[in-house]
């Protein structure tokens, strides 16, 4: 089969705006590092929601392709890469690893430049990073992969790296999504106790329990919450609490329901001017307030970690993806998303119906 120098892609043309489908040109050569992958699967984070919204202020870059975890297959490498070759299943992840960081792409739109960063995975081919893919087992499902590209490595992360809960430890997670299904999972395989989820969907409560919390809430319809949870972990607060939704209500919250000898560790990102007031008194003592990188994980020392874990039973990922929508359907993924009910939702790479922008 020739190989395929067009791509379908879902392009972020506008702040704000639904994304539009498109087919694309990519380069006829790769640049030194850098590698062409057939993507399979994508996942849907809520730093594309960001990025979308424009959380983090006026985008410079657009029109540009998102999308930071997906799985796929090798098709050419660049010059100078050596930790990938054509045929190899990876998984592309955001946080860099081991290889070459490469000239971010760019693609050719009916002669229109569309930007893209060191990895994109809301199109069916794309050129990325060799330091942004991660080879995995030629028989590891490519559904599950793209979990291993932020939501899992970045949740195991928090706790070992951020956190470094300690067998025992109380821990509060504030929005089980995703990364906090996982953080309430990685909490529970070292010992944590107790473990407490929240959010405002009956549904993720439920999963929360499912996945190892001792007790979670809806915090919408228990707005005595955060007294129930001190009538657990005691009035001074939980060793440690964790907050996935970047809320800055809520990120006081957090802060306030920590342990003065505790850790607040934030994953998720206020928006662009959202203050947030706390005492700072605490802080100049043992108490820890930290903004979390993707939890500093490693991914080509911590995928194959994890993948162990799963093949061993000792890690579930069952439930956690909950949709999946073909690539024309994106903006109809999207809008699922910011609802809030959904897990993680993919997006299927694979034949189906196409309407492209002129």
């Amino acid at each position: 089969m020739p190989l395929s120098l067009r791509m379908k892609a879902a392009i972020l043309t506008e702040n704000s705006q639904p994304l539009t489908l498109a087919d694309l040109r990519m380069p006829d050569a790769l640049s030194f590092g850098q590698v062409h992958v057939k993507i399979h699967y994508s996942g849907i984070c809520g730093a594309q929601i960001n990025e979308i919204d424009g959380a983090k202020g006026p985008d410079k870059f657009l029109p540009h392709l998102l999308g930071h975890e997906g799985s796929g297959t090798v098709q050419r490498i660049g010059a100078g890469v050596k930790t990938v070759k054509p045929g190899d299943r990876v998984v592309l992840h955001w946080r860099p690893s081991e290889g070459l960081q490469c000239d971010a792409p760019k693609y050719d739109w009916n002669g229109r430049t569309v930007n893209a960063g060191w990895v994109t995975t809301f199109n069916d081919e794309a050129i990325i990073s060799e330091n942004r893919l991660t080879v995995i087992p030629a028989d590891f499902d490519l559904r599950l992969a793209p979990l291993f590209g932020c939501a899992v490595t970045t949740a195991v992360g928090v706790i070992n790296h951020d956190a470094q809960l300690k067998i025992g430890q109380s821990v509060v997670v504030i929005g089980v999504g995703g990364v906090g299904l996982n953080i309430v999972q990685a909490a529970n395989m070292v010992c944590a106790c107790p473990i407490i989820g929240v959010d405002v969907s009956d549904n993720k409560v439920a999963m929360a329990r499912q996945w190892g919390a001792d007790h979670a809430f809806n915090s919408k319809t228990t707005p005595d919450y955060l007294d129930r949870i001190r009538a657990i972990i005691g009035p001074q607060g939980a060793d440690v609490v964790i907050d996935t939704t970047g809320n800055a209500r809520v990120i006081e919250a957090a802060y306030d329901l920590t342990h003065p000898d505790g850790r607040t560790i934030l994953v998720g990102v206020p928006r662009q001017g959202d203050k947030v007031s706390i005492y700072t008194l605490p802080l100049h003592f043992k108490k820890v307030l930290k903004g979390s990188h993707g939890g500093s994980s490693a991914p080509d020392i911590e995928i194959p970690r994890l993948i162990r874990l799963l093949g061993c039973g000792r890690m579930k990922l069952d439930g956690l993806i909950t949709h999946e929508f073909p690539l024309a359907d994106i903006n109809e993924a999207l809008r699922l998303f910011r609802t809030g009910e959904a897990g993680r939702i993919l997006i299927n790479m694979g034949n189906a119906p196409w309407t492209a922008a002129a």
